[in-house]
Protein backbone atom coordinates (compact mmCIF):
# COMPACT_ATOMS: atom_id res chain seq x y z
CA UNK A 1 0.00 0.00 0.00
CA UNK A 2 3.10 2.36 1.05
CA UNK A 3 4.44 1.44 -2.68
CA UNK A 4 1.34 2.75 -4.74
CA UNK A 5 0.89 6.21 -2.55
CA UNK A 6 4.23 6.77 -4.28
CA UNK A 7 3.37 6.04 -7.67
CA UNK A 8 -0.27 7.92 -7.16
CA UNK A 9 0.55 10.25 -10.47
CA UNK A 10 1.78 7.27 -13.04
CA UNK A 11 -1.24 5.38 -11.68
CA UNK A 12 -3.89 8.67 -12.01
CA UNK A 13 -2.39 9.26 -15.42
CA UNK A 14 -3.26 5.83 -16.74
CA UNK A 15 -6.28 5.61 -15.23
CA UNK A 16 -7.32 9.12 -16.83
CA UNK A 17 -5.93 7.66 -19.96
CA UNK A 18 -8.30 4.52 -20.12
CA UNK A 19 -11.77 7.01 -18.82
CA UNK A 20 -10.90 9.58 -21.83
CA UNK A 21 -10.75 6.64 -24.15
CA UNK A 22 -13.85 5.51 -23.22
CA UNK A 23 -15.88 8.84 -22.99
CA UNK A 24 -14.63 9.74 -26.43
CA UNK A 25 -15.69 6.36 -27.73
CA UNK A 26 -19.13 6.75 -26.30
CA UNK A 27 -19.94 10.18 -26.07
CA UNK A 28 -19.78 11.69 -30.17
CA UNK A 29 -18.02 14.64 -30.52
CA UNK A 30 -17.06 15.13 -27.38
CA UNK A 31 -13.37 16.79 -28.87
CA UNK A 32 -13.73 19.89 -26.40
CA UNK A 33 -14.83 17.41 -23.29
CA UNK A 34 -11.97 15.43 -23.94
CA UNK A 35 -9.62 18.25 -23.61
CA UNK A 36 -10.52 20.15 -20.88
CA UNK A 37 -10.51 16.57 -19.15
CA UNK A 38 -7.10 16.35 -20.25
CA UNK A 39 -5.95 19.59 -19.09
CA UNK A 40 -7.70 19.29 -15.58
CA UNK A 41 -5.71 15.71 -15.11
CA UNK A 42 -2.88 17.44 -15.64
CA UNK A 43 -3.13 19.97 -13.32
CA UNK A 44 -4.36 17.44 -11.02
CA UNK A 45 -1.29 14.94 -11.59
CA UNK A 46 1.22 18.13 -10.62
CA UNK A 47 -0.57 18.87 -7.11
CA UNK A 48 0.18 14.50 -6.67
CA UNK A 49 3.57 15.01 -7.51
CA UNK A 50 4.34 17.90 -5.65
CA UNK A 51 2.95 15.69 -2.28
CA UNK A 52 5.58 13.40 -2.80
CA UNK A 53 8.01 13.16 -0.54
CA UNK A 54 10.96 15.33 -0.69
CA UNK A 55 13.55 12.29 0.17
CA UNK A 56 15.18 9.37 -1.80
CA UNK A 57 12.77 6.68 -2.02
CA UNK A 58 13.45 3.29 -4.05
CA UNK A 59 10.43 1.23 -5.03
CA UNK A 60 9.88 -1.71 -6.82
CA UNK A 61 13.18 -3.97 -6.06
CA UNK A 62 15.31 -0.60 -6.15
CA UNK A 63 13.86 0.00 -10.36
CA UNK A 64 12.05 3.21 -9.69
CA UNK A 65 13.40 6.46 -7.73
CA UNK A 66 11.65 9.32 -6.04
CA UNK A 67 14.14 12.06 -5.95
CA UNK A 68 13.83 15.87 -5.94
CA UNK A 69 15.45 15.69 -9.44
CA UNK A 70 12.81 13.25 -10.50
CA UNK A 71 10.24 15.39 -8.88
CA UNK A 72 11.53 18.74 -10.49
CA UNK A 73 11.73 17.50 -13.90
CA UNK A 74 7.89 15.76 -13.77
CA UNK A 75 6.70 19.23 -12.32
CA UNK A 76 8.13 20.46 -15.93
CA UNK A 77 7.27 18.15 -17.95
CA UNK A 78 3.53 18.56 -17.06
CA UNK A 79 2.84 21.81 -16.54
CA UNK A 80 5.08 22.39 -20.07
CA UNK A 81 2.42 19.49 -21.82
CA UNK A 82 -0.27 21.77 -20.12
CA UNK A 83 0.68 25.02 -21.62
CA UNK A 84 1.41 23.28 -24.74
CA UNK A 85 -2.24 21.94 -25.05
CA UNK A 86 -3.93 25.54 -23.57
CA UNK A 87 -1.64 27.56 -26.07
CA UNK A 88 -2.54 25.69 -29.58
CA UNK A 89 -6.40 25.16 -29.04
CA UNK A 90 -7.18 27.76 -31.57
CA UNK A 91 -4.68 26.30 -33.97
CA UNK A 92 -6.10 22.39 -33.49
CA UNK A 93 -9.53 23.69 -33.98
CA UNK A 94 -8.57 25.49 -37.39
CA UNK A 95 -6.80 22.59 -38.95
CA UNK A 96 -9.42 20.05 -38.28
CA UNK A 97 -7.43 18.11 -35.90
CA UNK A 98 -9.55 18.53 -32.76
CA UNK A 99 -10.35 14.82 -32.63
CA UNK A 100 -10.58 13.01 -29.19
CA UNK A 101 -6.93 10.99 -29.65
CA UNK A 102 -4.65 13.70 -30.27
CA UNK A 103 -5.19 15.04 -26.45
CA UNK A 104 -5.22 11.39 -24.72
CA UNK A 105 -2.43 10.16 -27.19
CA UNK A 106 -0.28 14.10 -25.64
CA UNK A 107 -1.27 12.24 -22.32
CA UNK A 108 0.03 9.08 -22.65
CA UNK A 109 3.16 10.23 -24.19
CA UNK A 110 3.24 12.42 -21.01
CA UNK A 111 2.99 9.16 -18.76
CA UNK A 112 6.21 7.55 -21.00
CA UNK A 113 8.51 10.46 -19.89
CA UNK A 114 7.18 10.62 -16.39
CA UNK A 115 8.38 6.79 -16.28
CA UNK A 116 11.36 7.81 -17.78
CA UNK A 117 12.12 10.01 -15.39
CA UNK A 118 11.98 8.02 -12.47
CA UNK A 119 13.39 5.06 -13.73
CA UNK A 120 16.21 3.55 -12.09
CA UNK A 121 16.64 0.29 -14.40
CA UNK A 122 17.41 -0.39 -18.22
CA UNK A 123 14.15 -2.29 -18.25
CA UNK A 124 11.74 0.49 -16.77
CA UNK A 125 13.65 3.42 -18.83
CA UNK A 126 13.26 1.29 -22.17
CA UNK A 127 9.38 0.59 -21.14
CA UNK A 128 8.79 4.72 -20.86
CA UNK A 129 11.10 5.67 -23.93
CA UNK A 130 8.86 3.12 -26.44
CA UNK A 131 5.61 4.61 -24.89
CA UNK A 132 6.37 7.87 -25.41
CA UNK A 133 8.07 7.21 -28.93
CA UNK A 134 5.19 5.40 -29.85
CA UNK A 135 2.38 8.36 -28.68
CA UNK A 136 5.18 10.74 -31.11
CA UNK A 137 5.19 8.81 -34.17
CA UNK A 138 1.13 9.33 -34.30
CA UNK A 139 1.64 12.88 -33.43
CA UNK A 140 3.71 13.95 -36.11
CA UNK A 141 1.67 12.18 -38.65
CA UNK A 142 -1.38 13.32 -37.02
CA UNK A 143 -2.83 15.54 -39.91
CA UNK A 144 -3.04 12.67 -42.15
CA UNK A 145 -4.17 14.82 -45.69
CA UNK A 146 -1.19 16.88 -45.34
CA UNK A 147 1.67 15.37 -47.54
CA UNK A 148 4.10 16.92 -45.38
CA UNK A 149 2.79 15.70 -41.56
CA UNK A 150 2.88 12.15 -43.01
CA UNK A 151 6.31 12.47 -44.22
CA UNK A 152 7.47 14.01 -41.06
CA UNK A 153 5.56 10.96 -39.17
CA UNK A 154 7.13 8.59 -41.54
CA UNK A 155 10.57 9.96 -41.34
CA UNK A 156 10.69 10.29 -37.50
CA UNK A 157 9.59 6.68 -37.33
CA UNK A 158 12.41 4.89 -39.57
CA UNK A 159 14.75 7.27 -37.58
CA UNK A 160 13.38 6.80 -34.26
CA UNK A 161 13.09 3.14 -34.87
CA UNK A 162 16.70 2.92 -35.21
CA UNK A 163 17.93 4.98 -32.55
CA UNK A 164 15.65 3.01 -30.04
CA UNK A 165 17.36 -0.25 -31.73
CA UNK A 166 20.54 1.15 -31.03
CA UNK A 167 20.35 2.08 -27.43
CA UNK A 168 18.36 -1.33 -26.85
CA UNK A 169 21.74 -3.05 -28.35
CA UNK A 170 23.87 -0.59 -25.85
CA UNK A 171 21.47 -1.64 -22.68
CA UNK A 172 21.69 -5.55 -23.55
CA UNK A 173 26.01 -5.05 -23.95
CA UNK A 174 25.58 -3.17 -20.63
CA UNK A 175 23.57 -5.95 -19.21
CA UNK A 176 25.54 -9.05 -20.41
CA UNK A 177 28.66 -7.38 -19.00
CA UNK A 178 27.71 -6.02 -15.77
CA UNK A 179 24.62 -8.72 -14.57
CA UNK A 180 22.18 -6.27 -13.64
CA UNK A 181 19.52 -4.09 -15.11
CA UNK A 182 19.54 -1.94 -11.77
CA UNK A 183 21.57 1.55 -12.10
CA UNK A 184 23.22 1.40 -9.30
CA UNK A 185 24.61 -2.74 -9.26
CA UNK A 186 25.67 -1.10 -12.75
CA UNK A 187 27.74 1.04 -11.29
CA UNK A 188 29.50 -0.81 -8.38
CA UNK A 189 30.33 -4.00 -11.40
CA UNK A 190 31.93 -1.30 -14.09
CA UNK A 191 35.23 -0.03 -14.45
CA UNK A 192 37.32 1.83 -16.52
CA UNK A 193 38.87 -2.13 -18.01
CA UNK A 194 35.39 -3.43 -18.98
CA UNK A 195 35.65 -2.55 -22.36
CA UNK A 196 32.55 -4.43 -24.04
CA UNK A 197 30.56 -2.55 -21.57
CA UNK A 198 32.02 0.95 -22.51
CA UNK A 199 31.20 0.08 -26.04
CA UNK A 200 27.34 -0.20 -24.18
CA UNK A 201 27.50 3.33 -22.89
CA UNK A 202 28.37 4.58 -26.45
CA UNK A 203 25.44 3.12 -28.15
CA UNK A 204 22.77 4.44 -25.05
CA UNK A 205 24.68 8.34 -25.39
CA UNK A 206 24.18 7.78 -29.45
CA UNK A 207 19.97 6.90 -28.82
CA UNK A 208 19.59 9.45 -26.19
CA UNK A 209 21.08 12.06 -28.47
CA UNK A 210 19.21 10.87 -31.36
CA UNK A 211 16.29 11.46 -28.76
CA UNK A 212 17.61 15.43 -27.68
CA UNK A 213 18.21 16.06 -31.42
CA UNK A 214 22.21 16.62 -30.87
CA UNK A 215 24.30 16.67 -33.61
CA UNK A 216 24.92 14.29 -35.99
CA UNK A 217 22.32 12.51 -34.76
CA UNK A 218 19.68 15.67 -35.53
CA UNK A 219 18.95 14.88 -39.00
CA UNK A 220 15.18 13.92 -38.33
CA UNK A 221 14.86 17.71 -36.49
CA UNK A 222 14.38 20.06 -39.14
CA UNK A 223 11.89 17.85 -41.23
CA UNK A 224 9.68 16.58 -38.41
CA UNK A 225 9.79 20.07 -37.33
CA UNK A 226 8.67 21.57 -40.34
CA UNK A 227 6.17 19.12 -41.74
CA UNK A 228 3.89 18.52 -37.92
CA UNK A 229 1.17 20.50 -37.18
CA UNK A 230 2.63 23.62 -35.58
CA UNK A 231 1.10 22.53 -32.13
CA UNK A 232 2.39 19.15 -32.69
CA UNK A 233 6.02 20.79 -33.25
CA UNK A 234 5.58 22.87 -29.88
CA UNK A 235 5.29 19.68 -27.83
CA UNK A 236 8.42 18.03 -30.11
CA UNK A 237 10.46 21.36 -28.76
CA UNK A 238 9.31 21.59 -25.11
CA UNK A 239 8.09 18.34 -23.63
CA UNK A 240 10.06 15.07 -24.77
CA UNK A 241 13.63 17.38 -24.28
CA UNK A 242 13.10 17.71 -20.40
CA UNK A 243 12.66 13.40 -20.37
CA UNK A 244 15.53 13.11 -22.56
CA UNK A 245 17.79 15.45 -20.52
CA UNK A 246 16.75 13.84 -16.86
CA UNK A 247 17.87 10.40 -18.51
CA UNK A 248 20.98 11.54 -19.66
CA UNK A 249 22.01 12.95 -16.03
CA UNK A 250 20.71 9.63 -14.39
CA UNK A 251 22.69 7.35 -16.84
CA UNK A 252 25.71 9.62 -17.13
CA UNK A 253 26.22 9.85 -13.22
CA UNK A 254 24.44 6.61 -11.75
CA UNK A 255 25.69 3.61 -13.83
CA UNK A 256 28.22 4.87 -15.29
CA UNK A 257 29.68 7.38 -13.08
CA UNK A 258 33.20 5.50 -12.54
CA UNK A 259 34.06 5.50 -16.36
CA UNK A 260 33.39 9.27 -16.74
CA UNK A 261 36.65 9.65 -18.58
CA UNK A 262 35.86 6.98 -21.12
CA UNK A 263 32.12 9.18 -22.03
CA UNK A 264 33.37 13.12 -21.23
CA UNK A 265 34.84 13.37 -24.53
CA UNK A 266 31.87 12.20 -26.51
CA UNK A 267 29.45 14.63 -24.26
CA UNK A 268 32.09 17.29 -25.71
CA UNK A 269 31.82 16.45 -29.15
CA UNK A 270 28.05 16.63 -29.23
CA UNK A 271 28.23 19.58 -27.10
CA UNK A 272 30.07 22.00 -29.97
CA UNK A 273 28.99 19.79 -32.76
CA UNK A 274 25.27 20.90 -31.53
CA UNK A 275 26.43 24.55 -31.17
CA UNK A 276 28.21 25.04 -34.03
CA UNK A 277 25.53 23.20 -36.18
CA UNK A 278 22.48 24.80 -34.76
CA UNK A 279 24.19 28.52 -34.78
CA UNK A 280 25.38 28.16 -38.96
CA UNK A 281 22.77 26.32 -40.42
CA UNK A 282 20.18 28.58 -39.18
CA UNK A 283 21.41 31.24 -40.95
CA UNK A 284 19.79 30.78 -44.45
CA UNK A 285 16.08 29.30 -42.98
CA UNK A 286 12.84 31.28 -44.09
CA UNK A 287 10.73 28.78 -42.32
CA UNK A 288 10.42 30.02 -38.67
CA UNK A 289 9.77 26.05 -37.93
CA UNK A 290 12.66 25.09 -39.63
CA UNK A 291 14.74 27.75 -37.99
CA UNK A 292 13.44 27.23 -34.42
CA UNK A 293 14.55 23.47 -35.31
CA UNK A 294 18.17 24.73 -35.56
CA UNK A 295 17.86 26.93 -32.49
CA UNK A 296 16.60 23.66 -30.34
CA UNK A 297 19.54 21.45 -31.89
CA UNK A 298 22.10 24.48 -30.68
CA UNK A 299 20.71 25.26 -27.60
CA UNK A 300 20.40 21.11 -26.42
CA UNK A 301 24.44 21.65 -27.58
CA UNK A 302 24.41 24.29 -24.22
CA UNK A 303 22.44 21.89 -21.91
CA UNK A 304 25.14 19.31 -22.81
CA UNK A 305 28.13 21.61 -21.84
CA UNK A 306 26.44 21.99 -18.58
CA UNK A 307 27.38 17.97 -17.91
CA UNK A 308 30.07 17.99 -19.85
CA UNK A 309 32.27 18.84 -16.50
CA UNK A 310 31.01 15.89 -14.15
CA UNK A 311 29.95 18.47 -11.23
CA UNK A 312 26.72 18.98 -9.14
CA UNK A 313 27.46 22.48 -10.12
CA UNK A 314 27.30 21.68 -14.49
CA UNK A 315 23.96 19.59 -13.50
CA UNK A 316 22.22 22.02 -11.87
CA UNK A 317 23.42 24.52 -14.22
CA UNK A 318 21.90 22.54 -17.46
CA UNK A 319 18.69 22.11 -15.27
CA UNK A 320 18.32 25.87 -15.16
CA UNK A 321 18.95 25.98 -18.53
CA UNK A 322 16.57 23.86 -19.35
CA UNK A 323 13.82 25.30 -17.49
CA UNK A 324 14.82 28.98 -18.68
CA UNK A 325 14.81 27.33 -22.28
CA UNK A 326 11.34 25.29 -21.79
CA UNK A 327 9.47 29.18 -20.98
CA UNK A 328 11.30 31.16 -23.91
CA UNK A 329 10.35 28.43 -25.92
CA UNK A 330 6.79 28.48 -25.37
CA UNK A 331 7.24 32.40 -26.06
CA UNK A 332 8.24 31.96 -29.72
CA UNK A 333 5.84 29.25 -30.53
CA UNK A 334 3.19 31.23 -28.53
CA UNK A 335 4.02 34.31 -31.35
CA UNK A 336 3.94 31.39 -34.40
CA UNK A 337 0.62 30.58 -33.41
CA UNK A 338 -0.30 34.35 -33.71
CA UNK A 339 0.44 34.20 -37.27
CA UNK A 340 -2.66 33.88 -38.44
CA UNK A 341 -4.52 35.43 -41.07
CA UNK A 342 -7.37 34.53 -42.77
CA UNK A 343 -8.30 31.55 -41.44
CA UNK A 344 -4.94 30.33 -42.26
CA UNK A 345 -1.44 30.11 -40.14
CA UNK A 346 1.66 31.04 -41.92
CA UNK A 347 5.39 29.94 -41.19
CA UNK A 348 7.38 32.20 -43.47
CA UNK A 349 9.47 34.88 -41.72
CA UNK A 350 8.70 37.24 -44.13
CA UNK A 351 5.07 37.38 -42.88
CA UNK A 352 6.44 38.96 -40.13
CA UNK A 353 7.83 42.53 -42.02
CA UNK A 354 6.32 45.47 -40.12
CA UNK A 355 4.36 43.46 -37.53
CA UNK A 356 5.50 46.39 -34.90
CA UNK A 357 3.09 48.68 -36.89
CA UNK A 358 0.43 46.44 -36.60
CA UNK A 359 0.60 44.37 -33.75
CA UNK A 360 3.26 46.29 -31.56
CA UNK A 361 2.22 44.43 -28.27
CA UNK A 362 2.94 41.13 -30.54
CA UNK A 363 5.94 42.54 -31.80
CA UNK A 364 7.13 43.50 -28.23
CA UNK A 365 7.10 39.88 -26.79
CA UNK A 366 8.46 38.57 -30.16
CA UNK A 367 11.40 41.31 -29.55
CA UNK A 368 11.80 40.18 -25.70
CA UNK A 369 11.92 36.53 -26.72
CA UNK A 370 14.44 36.43 -29.41
CA UNK A 371 17.06 38.86 -27.92
CA UNK A 372 16.73 36.15 -24.77
CA UNK A 373 17.15 33.35 -27.04
CA UNK A 374 20.31 35.24 -27.92
CA UNK A 375 21.60 35.26 -24.87
CA UNK A 376 21.58 39.01 -24.40
CA UNK A 377 21.55 40.55 -20.68
CA UNK A 378 19.48 41.17 -18.82
CA UNK A 379 16.91 39.14 -19.85
CA UNK A 380 16.52 35.28 -18.46
CA UNK A 381 18.29 33.71 -21.49
CA UNK A 382 21.64 35.43 -20.57
CA UNK A 383 22.15 33.95 -17.33
CA UNK A 384 20.88 31.03 -18.23
CA UNK A 385 24.08 30.87 -20.76
CA UNK A 386 25.80 32.70 -18.10
CA UNK A 387 25.65 29.65 -15.67
CA UNK A 388 26.49 26.94 -17.78
CA UNK A 389 29.77 28.84 -18.73
CA UNK A 390 30.76 29.47 -15.33
CA UNK A 391 30.75 25.91 -14.49
CA UNK A 392 32.60 25.15 -17.63
CA UNK A 393 35.16 27.46 -17.14
CA UNK A 394 35.45 26.19 -13.14
CA UNK A 395 35.88 22.67 -14.58
CA UNK A 396 38.69 24.22 -16.33
CA UNK A 397 37.61 23.40 -19.65
CA UNK A 398 38.45 26.68 -21.39
CA UNK A 399 38.24 25.53 -25.10
CA UNK A 400 34.50 24.58 -24.73
CA UNK A 401 33.66 27.49 -23.31
CA UNK A 402 35.12 29.73 -25.88
CA UNK A 403 33.47 27.63 -28.77
CA UNK A 404 30.32 28.37 -26.43
CA UNK A 405 30.66 32.21 -26.42
CA UNK A 406 31.68 32.09 -30.26
CA UNK A 407 28.55 30.24 -31.07
CA UNK A 408 26.42 32.49 -28.96
CA UNK A 409 27.31 35.52 -31.39
CA UNK A 410 26.89 34.04 -34.67
CA UNK A 411 23.45 32.66 -33.38
CA UNK A 412 22.61 36.21 -32.41
CA UNK A 413 22.94 36.89 -36.31
CA UNK A 414 19.57 35.29 -37.09
CA UNK A 415 17.68 36.25 -34.29
CA UNK A 416 18.40 39.80 -34.81
CA UNK A 417 17.48 39.24 -38.25
CA UNK A 418 13.92 38.50 -37.33
CA UNK A 419 13.84 41.77 -35.10
CA UNK A 420 14.88 43.85 -38.28
CA UNK A 421 12.17 42.07 -40.44
CA UNK A 422 9.84 42.76 -37.39
CA UNK A 423 10.74 46.70 -37.23
CA UNK A 424 12.45 47.98 -40.38
CA UNK A 425 10.46 46.16 -43.07
CA UNK A 426 7.41 47.96 -44.87
CA UNK A 427 4.14 46.32 -43.01
CA UNK A 428 2.48 43.77 -44.89
CA UNK A 429 -1.57 42.99 -44.26
CA UNK A 430 -2.15 42.91 -40.39
CA UNK A 431 -2.34 38.92 -38.85
CA UNK A 432 -6.15 38.09 -36.87
CA UNK A 433 -6.61 39.46 -33.51
CA UNK A 434 -9.07 37.26 -32.14
CA UNK A 435 -6.75 35.21 -30.21
CA UNK A 436 -7.45 32.02 -27.70
CA UNK A 437 -7.36 33.11 -23.72
CA UNK A 438 -4.92 30.06 -23.52
CA UNK A 439 -2.91 31.88 -25.91
CA UNK A 440 -2.49 35.47 -24.53
CA UNK A 441 -1.76 33.75 -20.60
CA UNK A 442 1.18 31.32 -22.18
CA UNK A 443 2.76 33.99 -24.11
CA UNK A 444 2.47 36.84 -21.33
CA UNK A 445 3.68 34.81 -19.12
CA UNK A 446 6.71 33.08 -20.79
CA UNK A 447 7.35 37.41 -21.90
CA UNK A 448 7.04 38.80 -18.57
CA UNK A 449 9.19 35.58 -16.57
CA UNK A 450 11.61 36.48 -19.33
CA UNK A 451 12.03 39.62 -18.64
CA UNK A 452 11.90 40.09 -14.38
CA UNK A 453 14.50 37.13 -14.06
CA UNK A 454 17.21 39.00 -13.24
CA UNK A 455 15.18 40.40 -10.42
CA UNK A 456 14.63 36.96 -8.39
CA UNK A 457 16.74 34.40 -9.87
CA UNK A 458 17.53 33.19 -6.60
CA UNK A 459 13.85 31.55 -6.72
CA UNK A 460 14.89 28.95 -9.20
CA UNK A 461 18.41 28.49 -7.92
CA UNK A 462 17.23 28.01 -5.14
CA UNK A 463 14.99 25.34 -6.30
CA UNK A 464 17.36 23.72 -8.20
CA UNK A 465 20.22 23.98 -6.25
CA UNK A 466 18.82 20.86 -3.96
CA UNK A 467 19.04 18.72 -6.77
CA UNK A 468 22.03 16.79 -6.00
CA UNK A 469 23.01 13.72 -8.06
CA UNK A 470 26.04 12.22 -6.01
Amino acid sequence: MQTIIYILPELFLSLAIMSLLMIGVFIKKSFKLVNLLTILSLVFAIALVLNQPNEIIKIFNESYIIDRLSIFMKVLTLLFCLFVLLSSRDYIKSNNIDKIEYPIIILASTLGMILMISSYDLIIFYLGLELQSLCLYILASFKREDERSTEAGLKYFVLSALASGILLYGCSLIYGFTGSTNFEVISNNLDEYNIPAVFGIVFIIVGLAFKISAVPFHMWTPDVYEGSPTSVTSFFALVPKIAALSVFIRFMYVPFVNVISQWQTIIVFLSIASMILGSVAAIGQNNIKRLMAYSSIGHMGYALAGLAPGTNAGIQSTIIYLTIYLVMNLGAFGCIFMMKRENAYYENINELSGLSKNHPMLALSFLIILFSLAGMPPLAGFFAKFYIFMAVIESKMYALAIIGLVTTVVSAFYYLRIIKIIYFDKPKKPFEQSYDWGLKISLILSSVLILIYFIYPSILIDAISSILIY
